[in-house]
């Protein structure tokens, strides 16, 4: 079972509801930090010696004895990371999704494909929870191809959540999918009730079973709840506004742990989903 975990925007509490739910479940299981620009699962889920990978795409280098400057691996290009002008090739390896298309169509065989470092892959164990967190080098863009890295580290023998990045672009849909269920989380704010439509629309659009998660409930009006309503959308948790929530999140603390109140309620979520192949809603 996988379980993806995202918001329509950022800072709705999408990791305090992922690191909550891997350690109230109560059983192993492993959480892939997807989130590669900003991953901070680890703050939360300290533990043993970690292990690091460095990750790499492979990108294209011309061998300028050999190229004559006939353009087909520019006009391939859709990312326009190769560009030749009648000139010898130029390559833009930043720009570059590592797709060897370039290398296919160079009738000359002037191009080869070699390692760019991306970013690095971490693994870690905390008590129940095995975490795989990615991260993207500064200045890198491909964070798609990072968050691939760290969902083919996932152990298929246990039950996995991943913590998706915010928003609805590339990454997070390279982050949800294969996923067996998404919880979207969102506030009751209008600025979250505009994202989370966005969530909506976009996991409808890639065919996966969803539900919402209200986080800070109370603090708002009504609005999510009632979109909710209409939309036919399960809402399966609502998070109350609790100032104490806010305090052991600032100090790195789980609310399950801190507040021992909530553990149950974070526990049966994670009953619910992780230990059922097929959670309908959605």
């Amino acid at each position: 079972m996988i379980l993806a975990i995202a918001s329509g925007k950022g800072g709705t509490g999408k990791t305090t509801l992922a690191v909550n739910l891997a350690r109230a479940c109560g059983f192993p299981l492993q959480l892939l930090d997807c989130d590669v620009e900003e991953p901070n699962a680890h703050l939360f889920l300290p533990g043993g010696t970690a292990t690091e990978e460095t990750v790499t795409i492979r990108v294209p280098e011309v061998d300028e004895s050999l190229c004559d400057g006939c353009g087909e691996c520019s006009r391939f290009c859709a990312y326009h990371a190769i560009v030749s002008t009648g000139a010898k090739a130029l390559v833009f390896p930043e720009m570059c999704h590592g797709c060897g298309g370039c290398i296919k169509v160079c009738p000359r065989r002037a191009i080869r494909e070699v390692p760019r470092r991306i970013g690095t892959v971490e693994k870690r164990q905390a008590g129940n929870v095995s975490l795989v967190t990615g991260r993207l080098d500064v200045g890198s863009v491909l964070a798609p191809a990072l968050i691939r890295a760290v969902k083919a580290r996932r152990d298929l023998s246990r039950a996995a959540v991943i913590d998706a990045p915010p928003g609805t672009s590339c990454p997070v849909i390279t982050a949800v999918r294969g996923a067996d269920y998404v919880l979207l989380v969102t506030e009751p704010t209008p600025f979250g009730l505009h994202d989370l439509r966005l969530a909506v629309d976009t996991v409808r659009e890639i065919a996966l079973p969803f539900a919402v998660v209200l986080n800070r409930a109370g603090s708002g009006d009504d609005r999510v709840q009632r979109y909710c309503t209409d939309a036919g959308v399960p809402i399966l948790l609502e998070i109350p506004d609790d100032r104490r929530i806010a305090e052991a999140y600032s100090r790195g603390r789980l609310l399950v742990e801190e507040l021992p109140e909530y553990r149950e309620r974070f526990a049966a979520l994670a009953r619910q989903l992780l230990l059922s192949e097929s959670s309908g809603g959605g």
